[in-house]
C-alpha cells in the first residue's frame, strides 16, 4: 500500500539549500520515491492554518520504503543541510488502498 510524506517548508537560505536539493533526488528515487507535488509559491490554504509557506507531497511504495528513505544514512547527511537552511515539518501518512 502506498505511503505519502507531506512536507511543509520555509527555506531560509536558498543558496545553501541548493546543496540539499542536489543530492535529494538520487536518495529519494533509490527508495522508490515519487515526487507528486511541490509548491513554487506559497501554499493556498483553503481552511484552517498551515504552519509553513511551501509544501511538498511525496509517494512511496510503502511505509517501510518511506521510513527506509528517511532513515538512510545518506539522506540523514543531506537532512543536516536542510536543518541548517530551512524550517520543515514532515509527516508520514499511509494510503487507503
Amino acid at each position: 500500500m502506498s505511503a505519502y510524506v507531506i512536507g511543509q517548508l520555509q527555506i531560509e537560505d536558498a543558496e545553501e539549500y541548493k546543496h540539499y536539493l542536489a543530492g535529494f533526488m538520487p536518495s529519494f528515487e533509490r527508495h522508490g520515491g515519487e515526487l507528486l507535488a511541490t509548491s513554487k509559491q506559497e501554499t493556498s490554504v483553503l481552511e484552517g492554518s498551515w504552519a509553513l509557506p511551501n509544501t511538498v507531497l511525496m509517494r512511496f511504495p510503502s511505509t517501510a520504503a518511506a521510513r527506509a528513505w528517511y532513515n538512510d544514512p545518506e539522506y540523514q547527511e543531506l537532512a543536516k543541510i536542510r536543518h541548517r537552511t530551512a524550517k520543515a515539518n514532515l509527516v508520514l501518512v499511509e494510503g487507503t488502498g
